[in-house]
């Protein structure tokens, strides 16, 4: 069977419409149609039951999507063993969020070049929702992200703890105080927004919201505000007194997490594992240290990443 035919049937179940899969794989709605219908003929059994709203698994479609998704597990993972460069034993695939790799994730592949040549490393940066649902179909041994995850057949262990922190612009001499309404709304997912929902019950509906931490940080910076961020990365601006907490105000737990699957290689784990320790202590202090710039990362899924 064709690989390329069960990614195009695990779409469909994902996106729950033939059109929504034919968009994300840049193909014509007619060549999705014409993969299905091939895979249907295959396997005798009519995988779709399409409607006016997208389309659902029949019975034997049911049946056929676990096989689906080890099929393309299978091929994905074999087709990287086969890539092997001279001299390595096998390959370790590792995805993180692109606010981890700069240093966290760039001294994990320094220890594992040194501690592991036997190892080839492929790194991947993505979103975490799209990095778990990798770890869960089995194309990436782990995935470094923030914040725990409860998703059965996923284990979450804590690298390192990070605390999210209320900064505020210190005023200028003759400048009138900040008010409620200079205080910019920084997305750090759901949690943190029912955490604050339950913390300033009273607190009126912001002004300015900003899902880009680097450009809340900005904005707060330029124009005076208070907001949100993560100590590390707000730390050197307290120093050089810009910046200055909010007595008083509340602080919200924000770390980051090795994710594997339950059905990971123990071996490989180990050593990957091994790694992300020797590498954790020293997380929070060089993170501090990095230009912002060089922290700075694109938003993702409605979270802000400084």
């Amino acid at each position: 069977m064709d690989i390329s035919a069960a990614r195009t049937f695990l779409e469909i179940v994902k996106t729950g419409s033939f059109v929504s899969a034919a968009a994300n794989l840049n193909l014509t709605q007619t060549a999705v149609s014409a993969r299905i219908r091939v895979l249907e003929e295959q396997l005798d059994r009519p995988l779709f039951v399409r409607t006016k709203t997208g389309a659902r698994l029949t019975a034997a479609g049911e049946q056929f999507l676990r096989f689906a998704t080890t099929m393309v597990q299978v091929w994905e993972r074999a087709r990287t063993a086969v890539a092997l460069p001279p001299g390595r034993q096998m390959t370790v695939t590792v995805g993180a969020e692109l606010s981890l790799w700069d240093p966290f994730l760039r001294d994990w592949l320094l220890w594992m070049r040194q501690a592991c040549p036997e190892f080839a490393v492929n790194a991947q940066i993505d979103d975490a929702e799209r990095l778990v649902e990798r770890v869960q179909q089995g194309l990436l041994d782990a995935a470094i992200v923030y914040g725990a995850l409860q998703i059965p057949g996923v284990v979450s262990e804590l690298l390192f703890e990070e605390k999210l922190v209320m900064v505020r612009t210190v005023p200028a001499k003759g400048q009138p105080p900040l008010t409620p309404e200079d205080h910019v709304r920084v997305d750090w997912g759901d949690a943190f927004a029912a955490c604050c929902r339950a913390a300033f019950p009273d607190q009126p509906a912001p002004i300015v919201s900003i899902s880009y931490g680097p450009l809340a940080l900005d904005y707060i910076l330029t124009v005076g505000g208070s907001g949100y961020f993560r100590q590390g990365f707000v730390r050197p601006y307290l120093d050089d007194g810009r910046l200055e907490l909010v007595p008083g105000s509340p602080e919200f737990s924000y770390s980051a997490y090795a994710v594997h699957s339950t059905k990971a290689d123990k071996g490989v784990m180990e050593r990957i594992r091994t790694g992300l320790r020797a590498v954790s202590p020293k997380a929070g202090q060089d993170r501090a240290r990095t230009p912002a710039t060089k922290r700075a990362t694109k938003p993702k899924g409605g979270r802000a990443k400084p």
